[in-house]
């Protein structure tokens, strides 16, 4: 069986337009060249740091903006090149939940009509219908049906993520794209909304793509974890794999600035990268990670690593593996 999605060397490249004609002087490789798949009823968790490519990726895979290079699957179609009324379809299986809940809400819509709107574009029942079918997605999401009248600034920030998340369901998706949907959000609520959409996955067998910075909101919600770094994907296997035995340098990094208890930090080796993140406009030639990778050698700096299978269902993008090499990576104190 094919999996529900499938992306295959998925790039997005934007154009910096210069001068008075507007000509393309340069690109920002914000995708540069990403494959993965989600299996039906699965969460996979896309991280790294600000600014890597995981909201693009995102973005185009629903094609919110269309994708300079790769494929994309859906059910083992390939949609990469379809047009708006093409995409119709396929609008009602993949819907996304936003960042934040304060810019993706219409204010001048109710917000019974923010839900009910996917319905009105896709032709979906009649009228009652539709009113019945949004007084219990907001029952579902745990808003009270009487609100469908209230406009989004009654709301707080918790409860407008309710109503993106109604509004996502409104058509019965089979893959839902979280756009890191618990970032803006406090902590407390963050647990609330992370238990709801976990919820509301065991009720509807969804599958989601969770993007996200927060290792332990990840960690919590997801299945599989993929770690993006600078438009790449440098490593990808099971959450427990990734967080007991990380496989690439970065990986590494990323978990050793996780807060933990002041006890078990004293057995944490600490990993401090040098230098600032370079820019996507002008990635480094071959790995993208060598010019602050501490075990970077040679090989890192002209050729780009493939990512292999180097355990079982545990892949990861680093020449430090080749012919069975391995670096002393540290495991993680309390894992």
């Amino acid at each position: 069986m094919s999996p529900l999605l499938e992306v295959r060397d998925l790039k997005k490249h934007f154009p910096i337009h210069k001068g008075v004609f507007s000509r393309v002087s340069a690109h920002v490789y914000a995708v540069d060249g990403v494959s993965f798949h989600i299996d039906r009823g699965e969460t996979l968790g896309l991280v790294g740091e600000s600014g890597c490519g995981k909201s693009t990726v995102g973005r185009t895979l629903l094609k919110l903006v269309e994708p300079t290079a790769g494929k994309i699957l859906v059910n083992g179609e390939d949609i990469t090149g379809f047009n708006g009324p093409q995409m119709l379809p396929y609008r009602r299986q993949m819907q996304m939940i936003y960042q934040d809940p304060y810019a993706s809400l219409d204010p001048r819509m109710s917000a019974g009509e923010i839900v009910g709107e996917p319905l009105i574009i896709h032709r979906v029942a009649a009228p009652k219908e539709r009113r019945e079918r949004v007084a219990h997605l907001f029952d579902r999401v745990g808003l009270r049906p009487e609100l469908v009248s209230a406009f989004p600034h009654e709301f707080s920030g918790g409860q407008r993520q309710r109503i993106g998340i109604a509004r996502a369901l409104a058509l019965n998706p089979e893959l839902i794209v979280g756009d890191e949907p618990v970032s803006a959000l406090d902590v407390s609520i963050q647990a609330q909304i992370i238990n709801l959409l976990m919820d509301l996955q065991d009720e509807l067998k969804l599958s989601y793509l969770f993007v996200a910075h927060d290792l332990a909101v990840v960690e919590h919600i997801s299945d599989r974890v993929a770690v993006m770094y600078l438009g790449r994907i440098v490593e990808t296997t099971d959450k427990t794999s990734l967080f007991e035995m990380p496989l690439h340098p970065y990986t590494e990094a990323l978990l050793s600035a996780v807060p933990i208890p002041k006890a078990s930090a004293r057995t944490r080796k600490r990993v401090i990268l040098a230098g600032d993140v370079p820019s996507p406009i002008n990635p480094p030639p071959g790995c993208h990670f060598h010019a602050r990778c501490p075990y970077a050698f040679a090989r890192c700096r002209h050729e780009v690593p493939a990512l292999r299978e180097v355990k079982p269902r545990h892949w990861a993008a680093c020449h430090l593996h080749d012919g069975g090499v391995r670096f002393p990576l540290t495991k993680p104190a309390g894992a």
